[in-house]
């Protein structure tokens, strides 16, 4: 699924985020937000942020493992991965979210 298939013109215009995935990196004080779209069948491996990562499912669904636990997160759902905590996703069908990283 691409960017702007989903996602309005002024923030598909935002600098890209460099990652494995399809972003758009608006910069606040202390925080990242992206808007970021997921094609089906997208899997990110367990990994770790130093950010206190925050986000909203706006279209599609996430399934989050931490702790050995997955969950389900659905369109206007909100999930929390806190700072230096192991986790990985994916992604079953095309998925957009708005993700806030929250910088120490």
């Amino acid at each position: 699924m691409a960017l702007s298939d989903y996602y309005p013109k002024q923030i598909c215009d935002l600098p890209k985020f460099s990652g494995q995935f399809d972003a758009r990196k608006l910069e606040a004080h202390n925080c990242d937000v992206l808007f970021a779209t997921y094609s089906a069948g997208t899997i990110i491996e367990p990994h770790r942020h130093e950010t206190d990562n925050v986000g909203v499912i706006t279209k599609g669904e996430l399934l989050l493992t931490i702790d050995g636990k997955t969950v389900t997160i659905g369109t206007g759902q909100w999930y929390h991965v806190p700072a230096e905590k192991e986790h990985s996703a994916e992604f079953s069908e095309d998925t957009c979210e708005i993700e806030f990283w929250f910088k120490s």
